[in-house]
C-alpha cells in the first residue's frame, strides 16, 4: 500500500514513516515544493506520489498566534484541505483527514460525540472547521478524524516541552482546569494505517464520515505534566512539581476549551480501533526521549 502524507516535518507523518513496514510505502509531501495554499502544487504533487490512500496532516497549528492571522490559517486549514480534497477526488482515492478537538466550544459536560454540535471559540478552531467542510464537500471518499493533544518523541510538543522544563525547574505551573486526551501521534499513525487497509479495499459508506480518535484515558494539563515528570523522576532525573493552576492564571490569545474529551464509541464499534491508554503511551516515548 502506497499512502501520501502532507505535513513532511510533522509529528503524524514521521511517525507514519516510523512505523511503515515492509507493504506500506509512505511518501511524505511538505513545503517549500508541496504548499497547501498553492492549487496547482498540491494536485501535482499528490499525481506525482501515485497514492492508494492520502492522509492529510499539514495544518497551521499556531492556535494563539492564529488570533492574528485567521486569513493566513484559513488559507491553509480551510482552502488548503479543500486541495488536497480535490486531489484525491480526481485521483480516485479515500483521503484520511486529520482535524481537532478545537471545532467545540469546550462548554459540554461530557466528552464530544461526532454528532455533537460544533461551535469553535477561535481563528484555529473556525479554520479546522471550515477544512473539514471543504474535505465533505469536495471528496466523498473521505474520513475525517478529529484528535487532540498530540504529542510524540519528534517535533516540538507539550512532552519534550516539559522533559526541557524538568531539566532546570523544581516547580512548574500547569494548568489544572482543562481536561482533555493526551494522544501520542504513534498511536495515530497506527490507527491510520489500519484504516487505510480498510478504506482502500472497502467502499462502504459506513467506514466514511467523521470519527474522534484520541488517547484512551482522560486527565488535565497538569495530571499530563505530572505523568511526565514522574517518567523523568523513574529514570534518575530531578522530581519536579506540578502547581496546579487555573486557566485565568495563564492567560493566552486563544480560549483553550475547558473540556476537550471526545469520545471515541464511533471509532470503536466500526473500525474496532481502540487507541491505548495516554499513561501508557507517554511513559514509551519518555522512554525514547530519556535514554
Amino acid at each position: 500500500m502506497r499512502v501520501a502524507v502532507t505535513g513532511s516535518k510533522g509529528q503524524v507523518a514521521t511517525s507514519l514513516i516510523e512505523r511503515a513496514g515492509p507493504k506500506l510505502e509512505v511518501i511524505a509531501l511538505g513545503r517549500p515544493a508541496f504548499d497547501l495554499t498553492d492549487r496547482a502544487a498540491v494536485l501535482a504533487g499528490l499525481e506525482a506520489a501515485r497514492p492508494d490512500v492520502i492522509v492529510n496532516a499539514a495544518a497551521y497549528t499556531a492556535v494563539d498566534k492564529a488570533e492574528a492571522e485567521e486569513a493566513l490559517a484559513l488559507r491553509v486549514n480551510g482552502d488548503g484541505a479543500g486541495h488536497v480534497a480535490e486531489a484525491a477526488e480526481r485521483l480516485g482515492v479515500p483521503l484520511l483527514h486529520l482535524s481537532t478537538d478545537y471545532v467545540f466550544d469546550g462548554a459540554l459536560d461530557r466528552p464530544y460525540r461526532e454528532d455533537d454540535p460544533t461551535g469553535p471559540t477561535g481563528s484555529y478552531g473556525r479554520s479546522k472547521l471550515a477544512g473539514e467542510k471543504e474535505v465533505a464537500g469536495r471528496c466523498e471518499d473521505s474520513v475525517i478524524l478529529r484528535t487532540a493533544w498530540i504529542y510524540s518523541p519528534f517535533g516540538a510538543n507539550f512532552v519534550r516541552t516539559m522533559l526541557r522544563l524538568n531539566e532546570t525547574r523544581d516547580e512548574v505551573g500547569v494548568v489544572a482546569d482543562q481536561r482533555g486526551n493526551p494522544t501520542s501521534a504513534l498511536d495515530i499513525a497506527d490507527a491510520l494505517i489500519a484504516i487505510a487497509a480498510r478504506v482502500k479495499d472497502d467502499s462502504s459508506p459506513r467506514l466514511r464520515g467523521i470519527f474522534h480518535m484520541t488517547g484512551s484515558g482522560e486527565g488535565t494539563w497538569a495530571d499530563f505534566a505530572q505523568a511526565v515528570f514522574g517518567e523523568a523522576a523513574a529514570r534518575g532525573r530531578r522530581l519536579t512539581r506540578v502547581k496546579r493552576i487555573a486557566t485565568a492564571d495563564y492567560p493566552t490569545p486563544a480560549r483553550r476549551p475547558a473540556n476537550s474529551r471526545l469520545d471515541n464509541e464511533k471509532l470503536a464499534r466500526v473500525y474496532g480501533l481502540r487507541l491505548p491508554d495516554w499513561r501508557q503511551s507517554v511513559a514509551a516515548s519518555c522512554g525514547r526521549l530519556l535514554r
